[in-house]
């Protein structure tokens, strides 16, 4: 700064030495400020739980590809933020053919350590995918990295929906993979009644993967079905690769209090019926059978006799007396 003509150099000095001050001051807040923040950052990251993931970053998973026979090999990254060493145990699911050189392994401080494992392929698997993981236990955490194994050969896609039925509210089933790739099924319903179409639910994709050879039993919500009717339910489900596969099954609907109802009225109806038919035949048959006259028999005693067509009267009775004749109409004697 230029002093003016008669101004004192000593305001000069006390301006820069101002300003020297303040840019001190801020680079020092700056500073501050700066270490602040990679002390926070520090505790943030000391906070962090270990984490599992495939050795070479950026996959989302461990993918292996080989023939029968082959053994393919590759690993995963546990990383370990923490001030203190990380003991973690690792186990395989799915596939039995995954192994480690060791299950347990121990991981430094502020450390990621590579693990690496084989997948050895039988020389009679089947070509096809089989999926896996690589569970990583520690300290009551787990991590879990998916392996995907494709033996390769020719593929064979094949899918049934088996073990239809209907329970309650329930449309129940089977898929079964008989063949030898994973399948994502995609399932469509129709149900048709004698009146017609009562439920029509288009294509859609199942949130499941099924491996081969694997078979998963699944329901199918029908919170609406019909109170009386006869219904053919049928289900087809498509994959990818694989040929359409359906499943039709049949139900009926009664409403039960009514069937109730209708049972009971049938019911007293006969019983009623029954009770009738029983007073109408017994009364008569015991009627005839007491009014019948015996045939071929002879008249009781004290009865007039009967010889050769004609009447006798008179005669002694069977005391000696002599027998009176009958009487006649008008005989007061």
């Amino acid at each position: 700064m230029r002093a003016l003509p008669g101004q004192d150099r000593s305001a000069e000095t006390a301006e820069t030495a101002e300003a020297a001050e303040a840019a001190e001051t801020a680079e020092t807040a700056e500073a501050a400020e700066t270490a602040e923040t990679a002390a926070a950052a520090g505790s943030v990251a000391a906070g962090q739980e270990w984490r599992a993931e495939p050795a070479t970053g950026g996959r989302p998973y461990v993918y292996l590809e080989g023939r029968p026979g082959a053994v393919l090999e590759d690993g995963i990254s546990v990383t370990n933020p923490a001030a203190e060493p990380l003991t973690v145990r690792l186990r395989a699911t799915g596939t039995a053919w995954l192994a480690f050189a060791e299950d347990r392994v121990t991981v430094p401080a502020r450390t990621r350590a590579d693990v690496p494992f084989a997948v050895t392929v039988p020389a009679t698997a089947p070509p096809g995918d089989r999926p896996a993981k690589v569970v990583v236990s520690a300290g009551g955490h787990e991590a879990a990295v998916r392996v995907h194994v494709r033996v390769t050969g020719p593929e064979l896609g094949a899918l049934t929906v088996e073990d239809l039925r209907v329970e309650g509210r329930s449309i129940r089933y089977t898929l079964v993979n008989r063949g030898n790739t994973v399948l994502e099924p995609r399932l469509a319903v129709r149900a048709d009644g004698l009146t017609g179409a009562l439920l029509r639910r288009p294509a859609r994709t199942l949130p499941v993967e099924l491996g081969p050879g694997r078979s998963l039993e699944l329901s199918e919500p029908w919170p609406d079905p019909p109170a009386l009717d006869s219904v053919d339910i049928t289900l087809r489900v498509t994959a990818p690769g694989a040929v359409p596969a359906e499943a039709t099954a049949s139900a009926r609907y009664v409403p039960w209090a009514a069937a109730t109802g209708t049972a009971l009225a049938l019911g007293a109806a006969a019983g009623a019926l029954a009770l009738w038919r029983g007073r109408e035949r017994g009364p008569g048959r015991h009627g005839r059978r007491r009014g019948s006259e015996p045939s071929g028999g002879s008249e009781p005693s004290g009865g007039s006799e009967r010889s050769g067509g004609s009447e006798r009267s008179g005669g002694p009775d069977r005391s000696g007396g002599p027998r009176r004749p009958p009487a006649q109409a008008g005989d007061r004697s």
